[in-house]
């Protein structure tokens, strides 16, 4: 066999396991699962965000929203419009990916992580406003939230 034909089997090989180990580790990527009202448009930019940013999304569009919120535990002062599951954890609205990056890194005993409400300037509420806010940790036995990030512009 020549040497030519040699360095190609093995490129060849090489690639090959490039991509296999590509593939696998996409496989064991989480993917959030976000239920979103059909009519909102911002929801919809949160979802691009977290695909900008690495994350694989399976966006469900369903009119009953609160059933959702009610089922995972999201307690009214918590809400937002959009509610996520990844990983056994709840993501209430306009969450920044890199703190859902950080939460599943970091894996505290919470059950999840909320922006209320939806203030301008969060991912997906880009208006050109910006508020100041703050991502809330909570857990499901009515504690109260806890400050995991603030963001003072």
């Amino acid at each position: 066999m020549s040497r030519s034909r040699i360095n190609k089997l093995v490129s060849g090989a090489c690639l090959l396991t490039v991509f296999a180990g590509a593939s696998s580790a996409f496989a064991d990527d989480p993917v959030i699962e976000v239920h979103s009202d059909p009519s909102c448009g911002c929801c919809g930019a949160w979802v691009e965000h977290l695909q900008d940013n690495g994350f694989e999304v399976a966006h469900h569009k369903q009119p009953d929203m609160r059933s959702i919120k009610i089922e995972q535990g999201v307690a009214p002062e918590l809400a937002s419009c959009h509610t996520a599951m990844v990983e056994g954890y709840v993501i209430e609205g306009h969450v920044p990916a890199a703190d859902i990056k950080q939460l599943l890194e970091q894996r505290p005993d919470i059950a999840g992580l909320s922006v209320p409400g939806m203030p301008h300037g969060t991912p997906g509420m880009e208006t050109g406003r910006v508020d100041d806010y703050a991502v809330l940790s909570f857990t499901r036995d009515d504690r109260t939230p806890e400050i995991f990030r603030e963001y003072i512009h």
